[in-house]
């Protein structure tokens, strides 16, 4: 190999990645959208909210997924039974995440939503952490 492939490489790899966070920003909020517009239906059509909720939630990490497996992780096969596992076991380590944030600052007088949106980015960047370097990592 070329010493310039090799020179190259870091800086490529380093841009890649950045491309990767960026698809997997877009990826979340269509599916936060998605999830929050099915919560919207669900209650409308008289489901109470945590059902609706629980609704919302579990279509969000559907549509989470199909654009993760097509658009931001670059899979050389198909998607294993593994990882559909994983992925939603890191959607439940976020969840607990979020919660223990927003419990434990709404506990020290903070107002709960101050403290659920100082959670999301905790919790997006240990989610993506997750499926980037454990689920979907390259071999």
């Amino acid at each position: 190999m070329p010493i310039w492939v090799r020179y190259m490489a870091g800086p490529l790899n380093a841009i890649i990645g950045r491309f990767t966070f960026t698809r997997y920003l877009l990826a979340s909020i269509c599916a936060l959208s998605g999830d929050f517009a099915l919560f919207l239906l669900l209650n409308h059509m008289g489901l109470p909210p945590a059902i609706a909720a629980l609704g919302g939630y579990s279509g969000g990490l559907v549509l989470h997924w199909l654009i993760s497996v097509h658009f931001v992780f670059e899979m050389q096969e198909p998607a294993t039974h593994a990882q559909r596992i994983a992925f939603i076991l890191s959607a439940l380590i976020g969840m607990a995440i979020t919660m223990a944030l927003v419990g434990g600052l709404s506990g020290l007088g903070m107002q709960p939503a101050i403290a659920k949106l100082m959670a999301v980015p905790v919790s997006f960047l240990a989610v993506y952490a997750i499926r980037k370097y454990g689920i979907f990592a390259r071999g």
